[in-house]
Formats: C-alpha cells, structure tokens, sequence
C-alpha cells in the first residue's frame, strides 16, 4: 500500500509540462494619444489626479440621493445578482477541472460471488482504498485544461464588474433624466398658466370689440398645446420613475427621487482623461476579453497533449477474503496496481481537427480582444468630443434662452398696450419656450455625458 502511495505521489511530482504556446498580450490596435481637433478641449494636466478607475462611485456620485440610490441597486438589480451567481457557478466550475491534477481516493466494500457447475458457490470480499484512474500529466493536458478554467472564472469576474460599472451609469443617468422631465413638466405648467391668462385677456378684449377673433384662437392654441405637452410630461415623468425602479429592483422612496432644477442636482466630479493604453486595459470588459484569449492560449496546449501517450493509473490497497468475518484480519492483506499506457496511432484526423479548431479559437479571441479595445477607445473618444463641445453648446443655450425671454416680454408688454397684435407675441413666446426646453436638454446632456465619460474610462466597479 505504502509503494503504491509513493508511486502515485511520485508521479503527479513529475508531470506538469505545458504544451501551450507562451501567451503574449497583443499590441493595442488604437493609436497613443486620444483624437485632437476642434471637437477636443485640452486635457488638464493633473499628474496627480486619480484615474477613473480608482475614482469610487461614491466619491464621483456626490449627491446624496443619488448616493443612496446607486447603493440600493447594487443591492437588488436582477442582472447584477446573475451574474454574481454566474462567477460562483464558474468558480465551482473551475473547482471540479482543478481536481483532476490531483488523485482521487475512496473506500469500499465488495462481493464477488460465482457459482460452480456442480453448485458450489464461492465468495470473495475485498474492502480498503480504492484509486480510480488517475491521468498522469506528463504533457500538461490537465493543467492547461485547469488553466482555461481559471481564466473562464476570472473572466467571469470582469464581467460582473462591467455589469456594476454599467448599472451605475444606468441609475445616474435615468436620476438625471427623471429630474430634466420632472423640469420640462414644471415649465409646461408654467407656461399653460401663462397662456391661459393670455387666452383670457384676448377673450376679453374679442368679447369687447377691440380685436379680431384671430388673437383669441392663436391664444387658445397655445392654450392647447401647453395643455398637450403637460400629458406629456406628466406620462414621461411616471415612466422614468417605473424605469428607475427596475434598475433599482425594489419600489424607490419618494425622499430618494430628484427634486428641483436639473442644475441643481446634477453635481458629479471632475475626471482625468490618463493615458489610452493605460486606461482601456483597465476596462473590466477589455480584461475580460483578454481572459477569454488566454484560455483560449491554453486550450492549444490540451489540443497538442491529445498526440502524445496518456498514461493513467489505477490501483486499490486494503484487504481480502473468502468471508465477510475474515476481513481485515492479519494476514488478509491485499493490493493491485494497473497502470496503463495509451498511445494515439491513427485517429482519422480527429486530433489534428481539434488541433486546427484550437488555435482558430485562439485567433478569434485575439481579434475579440482587439476589438473590444478599439471599441472602448472608440467610446471614450466620443465622449471626449461631447466633453470638448459641451461647454460652449450650453453657453450658447442659455444665451438664446436669456434672448428669447427678453423678446418675449418686449412682445407681450406691446400687445397688452395694443401696440402690435397677439401674431409676434405668439411667435416670441413658442420661441422662449423652446429655447427653455433645448437649456434642459443641453444641461441634461452635460451631466450625462460626465456619467458615461466616468463609465468608459472603466470607474464605477470598485
């Protein structure tokens, strides 16, 4: 028994060469440095900043209810509990390929009994350790099946920090965009105020003789369609809270929704831009896919050990008897040991096909992985020519909504004097109101693009 030990330790000792292919992480297919052109401010140089993917959710998020919402779903969003569950499936996953290197060993109990032509019937027990086949891994094939394992599990990983990443954005932005339509709902009430006082004094003035009926009709349309866009608004509003709670995963409190003017609650830290290469293999989902290239890698080598000689053994060390009472005894003793030499000679091909498929599944990772890093640097620049604009797009917003304002009240000033008709009032005013709602959308726009820029960058998972 104690040979038998020592044999099996022995082995497993020397086994373990790899027949995967080295693995070297493909260049960055992006260039060094992000765009530059007219859509692209200037970085800050801030040699100290943190990058975004050390910056916290909680130290970017600095409104407090939005704080306490992000945290609330991190705590019950449905796809992020999946797919935690979907890294302790591949860790167990990766549990049961890792056994294989070692040996396996049970205890057991056996009969066997045979009865002779003439009657006789003989028994025999055995019981002790039992050593099931046990694949010796000279050429790696086990370990690299391990190994592509490990990086399945790991990779799992990176793909629930993606999803966090993701859902962080999610909630922030859908906050922000119920806060813009609570404010467009707000400024359609407003104006439907104002407009009926309009309406009314036009009806008076028509009722009087003093103008046409035209001035009354243009007012009641804009009556109306004040009145159209506050449904709207109002079917908007309860559509972003139902979405907010589903990315949330339980009913939202009502002290936890946005409250206010969009500038107010959309306050996010400053990010640095950092260095392309440095930022995107950060990425969770960049990583992820480099993962899946390495496991890959390692599937080459179990495909490259299927032709070479497998050799396995199996034994068993306890005791035997031609009776149940005598075993176990002195002198009952017993062993066997059956190692076995498997030599691959003709297959039809079929190792060489597995072969083939392995390293075309290695190539298809390698352009995977490429891919998702053009990709990410794809969405950072993007974000980048959002950020570099922005400021000046907000600028000239609220320019035009400062403008159309000032119109609007020279207009309406002349028609209540009679100076002019209700016409240019009219116009002045649907032009104010629409520069009121393209100032929401711009600073709505602002915030959100701080939100993704945070997101592409890889913050948001730690």
């Amino acid at each position: 028994m104690n040979k038998t030990l020592i044999t099996i330790a022995v082995a497993a000792l020397v086994s373990g060469c790899s027949l995967a292919p080295v693995y070297q992480r493909p260049g960055a297919p992006v260039t060094q440095a992000w765009p530059q052109g007219e859509a692209y401010k200037p970085g800050k140089p801030a040699p100290d900043a943190k990058a975004a993917a050390d910056i916290q959710w909680r130290d970017f998020i600095t409104d407090d209810k939005l704080r306490e919402l992000v945290g609330m779903a991190l705590a019950n969003n449905r796809d992020l509990r999946v797919s935690t569950l979907n890294i302790e499936k591949a860790r167990a996953q990766y549990n049961i390929d890792r056994a294989a290197l070692l040996p396996k060993v049970s205890a057991g109990v056996d009969q066997n009994a045979s009865r002779a032509p003439g009657g006789t019937i003989t028994r025999q027990y055995t019981g002790g350790l039992v050593f099931p086949s046990y694949e010796l891994d000279f050429f790696g094939k086990v370990r690299n099946l391990s190994e592509a394992g490990l990086q399945t599990y790991l990779g799992t990983q990176e793909a629930r920090n993606a999803q966090q990443i993701a859902l962080v954005s999610e909630v922030a932005t859908a906050w922000l965009t119920l806060a813009a339509d609570k404010e467009r709902l707000r400024l359609a009430q407003d104006t439907l105020k104002s407009q009926q006082i309009s309406f009314e004094l036009s009806k008076r003035r028509f009722d009087a003789g003093a103008t046409s009926g035209l001035d009354m009709y243009e007012a009641q349309s804009s009556v109306e369609a004040a009145r159209n866009d506050m449904a709207i608004y109002t079917a908007q509003v309860a559509a972003d809270e139902n979405a907010l709670a589903l990315l949330v995963g339980v009913p939202v409190p009502e002290r936890l929704l946005p409250q206010g003017p969009l500038d107010n609650v959309a306050q996010l830290a400053d990010l640095p831009e950092g260095v392309p290469s440095a930022v995107l293999q950060r990425r969770p989902d960049v990583v992820e896919a480099e993962r899946s290239l390495q496991a890959a890698n390692a599937n080459i080598g179990v495909a490259r050990a299927a032709f070479f000689p497998s050799i396995t053994l199996t034994g068993t060390a306890g005791s035997a008897s031609s009776s149940l009472s005598g075993l176990f005894k002195a002198g009952s003793g017993a062993w066997s040991f059956a190692p076995q030499v498997n030599l691959p000679i003709f297959d039809g091909g079929v190792n060489s096909a597995n072969l083939s498929i392995a390293r075309t599944n290695r190539d298809i990772a390698v352009a995977q992985y490429e891919k998702s890093i053009q990709s990410a640097f794809r969405e950072v620049a993007d974000a980048l020519a959002q950020r570099g604009t922005m400021d000046e797009r907000l600028a000239s917003q609220v320019a035009l909504t400062t403008a159309s304002e000032k119109s609007f009240k020279i207009h309406e000033a002349r028609y209540e004097k009679g100076t002019e008709s209700y016409l240019n009032a009219l116009v002045s005013q649907r032009a104010m109101y629409s520069a009121q709602q393209g100032l929401i959308t711009a600073r709505l726009a602002k915030a959100t693009n701080q939100i993704t820029l945070y997101k592409v960058l890889g913050g948001g998972w730690s």
